[in-house]
C-alpha cells in the first residue's frame, strides 16, 4: 500500500525534531545574566552537528538578537544533599522582580521572657475544725470556731472584690422587678428561687425575664397572672430550667396555696415557707433575708456545703449538716453574706471541677487543706537498640528519664 505525503512529511518531522530532544540545555542562570548585563549580542544557541540541513527546524537564525521569551523554561536541579552538622536558616521567597530573587530569613522564635516571675507555689494547709469545748464545772458545751477562718473570710472577700461572678448580676435576689409593689416583688422572689433549684443562674435568669415580658395582660407575672395562666403556656416559658415540668406543677400548686392560705402573699416564717411545694430549708432561709429582711438561718447550697468542707471547718455528709455546723459558731451579721460570697467564689476561683488553686490566695499562703498541689516523680525507662553486624551482636542501652506531674486532690 502506497504511503500518503502527508505520513511521510510526518514521519520527516519526527526525526527531525531529535536535534532539540538530545541538546543539552542551556544554564539558566548564564542565560538570565547575559540578559541582565544587555549582551544580547553574545546570546547563540549552539545546534548539534549531526543535524538535518534540509529540516525546516534546523535552519533557525541562533545569531539574532536575544528575546526574553526564547529565554529557555525554567528547569529545576535535584536539590543538594544536607550536610550532617550544619544547621540551614530556612527561607522564604517573597518576591521575583526581573529575575532578582528578594529572600528573607524569619526571625528567631522569641524565647521566655527572663523577667517573668515564676508562678507562686502552692501550699497545703493543714485542717483546723470548729472544736466542741465542754465546761467541766457547768457541763455547758460551746463550740469555738475554727483558728483562722476569720483570715480565710477576709481573703474570700478580697478575691471577690476583683473577680465578677453571675451571681453578682443574674442572682435570685437582683431578678424581681423593682417598679412593682413590695408583695409582687416578694412572690417573683420566691419563684426566681423555685426555678433556681438544679439551674445555673445565667438559665435562671433568662426564664425569669420571659416570665415578665411574655405572661399575658392584665395581671402579667404576679399571683394573679400564675393563676391565670394555662399550665402548658407557663411549662413553656420556663422550659428552660431543670425540671421544668416538676416546676410548672410546683408553681401552680404554690399560688394556690397562697391565694387561700396567706391572703395572696409569701409566709412570713420558715416553717410557711416550708410548706409550700418544692420549697426546702435552703429557698426558705434565702428568701427570709431576701424578701423579708430578717436573716433566720443559713442558706446552705452545694458550694457552701462543698467548700467549707474543703476548708475543714467540719466534716458533714448533707447541707443541713453544713447549716446546722456554721450556725454553731458564725456570726449573726454573716448569715446572709456567706451564701453570695461562697456563690460567687465557687463559680469563679473554686470550681466543683478544675479547681483554680494557682489563682487563689488561700492556697498560695497554705490557708486550704483541699488544694491542689503537683507533685514530680522521676519515671526511669529503658530502651534498647540491637545492631546486627555478620554473626555478631552489639547491645546498646540508652536510659532515658522522664518528670511526671501528679496532681494530688483532697477526697
Amino acid at each position: 500500500m502506497k504511503t500518503s505525503r502527508l505520513a511521510r512529511e510526518t514521519a520527516k518531522v519526527g526525526r527531525n525534531s531529535e536535534v532539540f530532544t538530545n541538546r543539552k540545555p542551556r544554564s539558566f542562570a548564564a542565560s538570565i545574566n547575559a540578559f541582565a548585563a544587555g549582551d544580547s549580542g553574545s546570546f547563540t544557541v549552539k545546534q548539534d552537528d549531526d543535524g538535518d540541513d534540509s529540516s525546516s527546524l534546523s535552519s533557525l537564525d541562533s545569531t539574532g538578537p536575544f528575546d526574553i521569551e526564547d529565554a529557555p523554561p525554567f528547569i529545576k536541579t535535584a536539590p543538594q544533599k544536607r550536610k550532617h552538622g550544619i544547621s540551614t536558616p530556612a527561607t522564604t521567597v517573597t518576591e521575583a522582580s526581573r529575575f532578582k530573587l528578594e529572600i528573607i530569613t524569619p526571625p528567631r522564635k522569641a524565647g521566655i521572657n527572663p523577667e517573668e516571675k515564676s508562678p507562686a507555689k502552692i501550699k497545703k494547709g493543714r485542717k483546723q475544725p470548729a472544736r466542741k469545748v465542754v465546761d467541766h464545772d457547768s457541763g455547758k458545751a460551746t463550740i469555738h470556731p475554727p483558728a483562722n477562718w476569720e483570715e480565710i473570710y477576709g481573703l474570700v472577700q478580697e478575691m471577690r472584690k476583683k473577680t465578677l461572678a453571675p451571681v453578682d448580676t443574674m442572682g435570685c435576689e437582683s431578678l424581681a422587678e423593682d417598679h412593682l409593689s413590695p408583695r409582687d416583688k416578694r412572690f417573683q422572689t420566691l419563684i426566681a428561687l423555685m426555678l433556681s433549684s438544679q439551674t445555673k443562674d445565667t438559665t435562671t435568669a433568662i426564664a425569669m425575664k420571659r416570665l415578665q415580658t411574655e405572661l399575658p395582660p392584665p395581671h402579667h407575672f404576679s399571683l394573679e397572672g400564675i393563676l391565670a395562666v394555662p399550665a402548658d403556656t407557663l411549662n413553656n416559658l420556663i422550659y428552660a430550667v431543670g425540671f421544668h415540668n416538676n416546676k410548672t406543677r410546683y408553681i401552680k400548686a404554690t399560688a394556690l396555696l397562697l391565694q387561700s392560705n396567706f391572703n395572696s402573699d409569701i409566709p412570713d416564717t420558715i416553717e410557711g415557707l416550708i410548706s409550700l411545694p418544692g420549697v426546702g430549708p435552703k429557698m426558705a432561709y434565702l428568701c427570709m433575708s431576701a424578701a423579708w429582711g430578717r436573716d433566720e438561718g443559713i442558706g446552705v447550697d452545694v458550694h457552701v456545703h462543698r467548700i467549707t468542707n474543703l476548708w475543714g471547718w467540719q466534716k458533714t455528709n448533707q447541707p443541713e449538716e453544713t447549716r446546722a455546723a456554721l450556725e454553731a459558731w458564725l456570726p449573726r451579721d454573716k448569715w446572709h453574706e456567706i451564701n453570695h460570697l461562697l456563690v460567687g467564689f465557687g463559680q469563679t476561683i473554686c470550681l466543683p471541677v478544675g479547681r483554680k488553686c494557682g489563682e487563689c490566695t488561700l492556697s498560695t499562703k497554705g490557708l486550704c487543706p483541699g488544694a491542689v498541689v503537683q507533685k514530680k516523680a522521676t519515671v526511669r525507662r529503658k530502651r534498647v537498640k540491637v545492631e546486627k553486624k555478620e554473626e555478631e551482636e552489639e547491645v546498646t542501652e540508652e536510659v532515658e528519664e522522664e518528670v511526671v506531674v501528679v496532681k494530688e486532690e483532697d477526697g
